[in-house]
């Protein structure tokens, strides 16, 4: 997952302990924040005769936290290889309509102004602009804008 947001400058960039802490149990007695992580995977074109294994890469992920009633996603990246295949519309509905299975009141996120790519993806889902936070980001400098998905 680390490499596969590394090779996407738009993907939020997390440490490797990050990833780890983000994958390990709470200590005894500690509470987390629910998580959804959402993995998409493709078989690689190795094939071997008569091996039932086929190898599979990470294509894609999801990553959001419950906030009581109300889902951050935090964040999604497609391989750049895959997309413009319906990757990321994908995972992001699926996620979507696990939030609603869950009775959660809305989604929320933030995106760089300069990601088209993924603004026009969540634009499709439904998402409504809310905000911007200026200079938010940085390496390089931007701001992000802040999108709400209201859930029935």
């Amino acid at each position: 997952m680390m490499e596969l947001a590394q090779a996407s400058p738009g993907a939020a960039q997390w440490s490797l302990a990050q990833y780890e802490q983000l994958l390990a149990e709470a200590p005894s007695g500690e509470s987390k924040p629910a998580r959804q992580i959402l993995v998409f995977e493709q078989e690689i074109g190795i094939q071997s005769p008569g091996v039932s294994f086929r190898p599979s890469a990470i294509s894609g992920y999801l990553v959001a936290k419950q906030i009581d009633g109300e889902w951050e996603l935090e964040n999604i990246v497609v391989a750049e290889q895959a997309r413009r295949c319906g990757i990321g519309s994908r995972l992001l509905m699926k996620f979507i309509d696990q939030v609603r299975a869950k009775k959660g009141a809305s989604i929320i996120l933030e995106v760089r102004e300069s990601n088209r790519g993924a603004r026009a993806l969540y634009a499709n889902a439904g998402f409504e602009p809310i905000g911007v936070r200026k200079n938010y980001y940085s390496t390089p400098t931007e701001d992000a804008v802040l999108y709400r998905l209201s859930l029935p």
